[in-house]
């Protein structure tokens, strides 16, 4: 890559903050700008994260020359505004999971990125993940045998979080499925892909999210046995188990830096470290694709990212969630 691909973030929490210290690892990025509708975050998000300059509105931040790709950021239920402000200043897109509330929205930001020849993907930084890429690959070279079974979850406790949080908020996109419970839909879908029946079931809090989601995808010759939660901890494993042998995707599966191989009951585990926390697997990704002039990912395309949601809001029918 011969220049650098110049960076800007919109919204500024918890996130972003993980987000930009994995930018500022990769040599081919440049965070050259982040904006926040508090002028004071964003100056001081600016300092912490050596950003060339900040900006107290989204506008700004999109009207600027230098920015080719802004990282959305924010909740769940401003992405869709922010998305297509952005596409229309012509700028890349890299949003934070889930891209849309729901299809409609994606829906229309894929129509206005093709419409616009930007890019856009949904930062679901797991599918970058070289451990996870890997299991798809043995998955599909048949090192498994035939996949029968993908037992997935994501749960930790979350209970005490105050009703505004934004987990606890249905306003703002809250409720396990919708924060934590798209990592199992994911990685079922890329393994096995459709399923041809769901059945699902939910606990609901005080403020109506959902606190406990368990689904069963059901296939042709295989089952998917999904969970999650923000009312407990669990060292959140997940497994592939084919004919031939078994994929293990240690603790924190979804970005883990490790993946075991079980054949005649004997384990083979190999190391695979990521640069920072993580999110450098997808920033390469993105700067790849900027690079060589696409407007979507061959390894999460925007059909992929809609096929996720319809997955979502499927379980979301089955089970009574609320968006």
């Amino acid at each position: 890559m011969n220049k650098k691909i110049k960076w800007g973030i919109a919204g500024l929490g918890n996130i972003a903050k993980k987000f930009a210290s994995d930018l500022n690892l990769v040599a081919e990025a440049q965070l050259v700008a982040v904006a926040s509708s508090d002028i004071h975050r964003a100056e001081s998000f600016k300092k912490d994260f050596n950003a060339d300059r900040c900006y107290g509105s989204y506008k700004d931040l999109f009207d600027d020359p230098e920015v080719m790709v802004v990282y959305v950021a924010g909740l769940n239920n401003h992405h869709k505004t922010v998305v297509l402000a952005a596409i229309a200043k012509g700028k890349a897109v890299l949003c934070e999971k889930p891209l849309g509330l729901n299809s409609g929205e994606i829906k229309q930001m894929i129509a206005a990125a093709n419409n616009n020849q930007c890019f856009l993907m949904e930062a679901l930084w797991s599918r970058f993940n070289p451990a996870i890429q890997k299991a798809k690959k043995w998955s599909d070279e048949g090192r498994l045998g035939a996949v029968r079974f993908i037992y997935s979850e994501f749960s930790f406790y979350k209970m005490d979080a105050d009703p505004s949080h934004r987990l606890m908020d249905l306003n703002k996109g809250g409720g396990a499925l919708y924060d934590i419970g798209i990592y199992p839909i994911f990685l079922t879908y890329l393994i096995l892909g459709i399923p041809e029946k769901i059945s699902a079931q939910s606990q609901f809090g005080p403020t109506g999210v959902d606190v406990q989601t368990s689904m069963i995808f059901q296939y042709e010759n295989a089952q998917a046995i999904l969970y999650c939660g923000i009312t407990n901890n669990s060292d959140n494993e997940a497994k592939i188990c084919g004919t031939e042998a078994e994929i293990v995707l240690p603790g924190r599966w979804h970005d883990t830096e490790a993946i075991t191989l079980i054949r005649n009951g004997e384990a083979t585990t190999t190391e695979l470290p990521t640069l920072g926390i993580g999110y450098t697997n997808e920033i390469n990704e993105v700067n790849q694709c900027i690079a060589q002039g696409k407007i979507e990912s061959s390894l999460w395309s925007n059909q992929n990212a809609l096929e996720l949601a319809l997955l979502v809001e499927k379980v979301q029918e089955i089970s009574g969630i609320k968006n």
